[in-house]
């Protein structure tokens, strides 16, 4: 195998020969990277199930899908995105036109996460390549298989040049971050993100940092309480609650707190069975010592549903906890696992207000019909993205931008929004040769202030 720093010059050498800046060579190798998925999705889906015990039916929900999406988006109007862009061009360089080109930044680094391990290092390098970029792809080394797997297929059918794998540990992602790119892409845990972006700013790399959070989820009188239940259930509970923008607490109304509780536990057994850890779409917690953060999370005596690990088979149960506070230990960080805890409220300001001194959460949800209560948390909540009566599914229209803000990410991606963050936008004024007004030129009398001020 080649070493990084190899690599890293060769991506480089690649790129300034010009090839990826031609349209149709992006389009051919989206295309072969969707065909190349496509070939060996049975060989991904055995090696996933190893790491995650992810059936093959959720990976190619939560996994494929989103990734051929992407793919098609991008074949699809990357010319559109491509085009130059006019724009007005002011009255003191007329006559002249103005227009903004989008140029590819580079050799890019994109490092993903383990919670999905195909989807969140391949939807970034898809972004990439789109906006005429070669990349060099680091996987979870907590997912070994299937980093394994991304690295066998890909660096089996691709230019190391163009796009290549490397799979190791943290080391190796040290290294990786000693060199200048393009851009660095990483999706993880907020406190890892402030290691990336120290060591980005290093060689003044930009970076796209997607992270995380305490995604709030709050449920108003008015809601179809069956609806509601279901919706979070399944969001909540996908991928074990491994998701970054799952819900990862409700604030339920005083009014509906009791109904709404019995109806979760309704909604598990529904959607997951009355043994969910015998469930296909039900996952493994990723290792020991995640399994056993969530255990300490836990107060027995608030338990409804739930709350029982299994560690010899790193299961953990979907939990919902009941009469929660602001100061319990579940609500002191992002839990990112099966554990929903509830808490009940009567005033919405109260609320609102509590949201506000926490860290900027990558989503929010409400469930009301109200337009104005809508408006309300729209207006004074800040969060990266969200929905109104549904969880999680905004990630999946692409025409969305998907990013956190402050605590939770910097930049954003997805469609058209992930080709803009991998372009530089080149700003361009064309002007002729005539005329040329002596306004500008020295020497500056009375007459030509009083011109400038005017203009």
């Amino acid at each position: 195998m080649k070493d990084i720093k190899s690599i890293v010059h060769g991506q480089k050498a690649f790129f300034f020969t010009g090839q990826t800046k031609d349209l149709n060579f992006r389009k051919k190798k989206l295309q072969e990277l969707k065909n190349l998925i496509k070939t060996h999705e049975k060989f991904l889906s055995d090696e996933i199930k190893q790491d995650l015990q992810k059936s093959p039916s959720l990976t190619f929900l939560t996994e494929f899908s989103f990734v051929y999406s992407e793919i098609d988006e991008a074949i699809k109007h990357l010319h559109d995105w491509a085009r130059p862009v006019k724009v007005k061009t002011n009255v003191t360089n007329f006559p002249g036109k103005s227009f903004i080109l989008s140029e590819p930044l580079g050799t890019t680094l994109i490092i993903g996460a383990w919670n999905y391990p195909y989807q969140l290092v391949l939807a970034p390098a898809i972004a990439a390549i789109a906006a005429g970029n070669t990349a060099i792809l680091k996987p979870s080394e907590l997912t070994p298989r299937s980093a394994s797997a991304l690295k066998k297929i890909i660096n089996e059918h691709f230019d190391p040049g163009f796009l290549h794998v490397i799979d190791g540990g943290v080391d190796v992602t040290t290294e990786l971050l000693t060199y200048g790119y393009g851009k660095i892409c990483f999706t993880g845990s907020t406190a890892v993100g402030k290691i990336i972006a120290k060591a980005a700013a290093e060689t003044l790399t930009p970076t796209l940092l997607e992270l995380g959070g305490k995604s709030p989820c709050l449920i108003l009188p008015d809601v179809d309480v069956q609806i509601a239940a279901k919706r979070i259930v399944w969001g909540k509970f996908l991928n074990a609650g491994q998701t970054c923008i799952a819900p990862d607490y409700l604030l339920v109304h005083s009014s509906l707190t009791k109904k709404f509780l019995d109806e979760l536990v309704h909604q598990i057994k529904i959607i997951l069975g009355e043994n969910p850890l015998k469930h296909q779409g039900y996952v493994q917690i990723i290792n020991q010592r995640h399994l056993e953060r969530l255990e300490k999370l836990i107060p027995s005596h608030k338990v409804h549903f739930g709350g029982r690990a299994f560690k010899e088979k790193n299961y953990f149960e979907p939990t919902i906890l009941k009469d929660v506070s602001w100061d319990d230990e579940c609500m002191k960080e992002e839990i990112f696992g099966p554990i929903l805890p509830v808490l009940t409220f009567d005033d919405l300001d109260e609320v609102i207000k509590k949201i506000q001194q926490g860290a900027t959460p990558l989503s929010l949800y409400l469930f009301t019909q109200d337009q104005k209560t809508q408006e309300k948390i729209l207006r004074e909540l800040s969060f990266g993205g969200g929905c109104i009566n549904d969880v999680v599914m905004h990630f999946t229209n692409s025409e969305l931008p998907f990013g956190g803000v402050g605590p939770s990410g910097l930049g954003s991606y997805h469609g058209v929004h992930g080709f803009k963050a991998f372009s530089h936008q080149k700003s361009i004024l064309k002007k002729g040769f005539w005329p040329d007004p002596s306004l500008k030129y020295n020497p500056y009398s009375k007459l030509k202030l009083k011109m400038m001020r005017l203009l």
